[in-house]
């Protein structure tokens, strides 16, 4: 298992690969703060995109039934096994953790390109 940083420049690309795979699949989404401690926002749903809007600073993970809006990312890291990536995590300007955990690995389509 391997956990990697994306570089700013990657958030939009990344996510719009890892989105063509994501039907059907499931995803727990988890907030980790010193402030608030953790707390699940959403437990194994269906998950319909993971989207990054460089103009506006925001992330959205579209989930059947909820929005989850990150604003002002700071940092964005993956963690990726031979199956696939197993989960994200989106650091935001208050330095809370958002975690999007998928129920099942998702092997990724080849980067355009490549």
């Amino acid at each position: 298992m391997t956990t990697r940083k994306l570089d700013k420049s990657e958030w939009m690309t990344y996510c719009n690969r890892v989105s063509k795979g994501l039907v059907g699949k499931r995803a727990e989404v988890e907030v980790a703060s010193l402030e608030l401690g953790d707390q699940i926002v959403a437990e194994w749903v269906p998950i319909l995109g993971i989207v990054y809007d460089p103009k506006d600073d925001v992330f959205e993970i579209a989930l059947e039934g909820l929005d989850h809006l990150i604003a002002r990312p700071r940092e964005v890291y993956v963690e990726e096994t031979a199956e696939g990536l197993v989960s994200l995590e989106i650091v935001d300007a208050e330095d809370n953790r958002q975690i999007v955990k998928l129920k099942d690995p998702l092997m990724l389509p080849a980067p355009e390109g490549a």
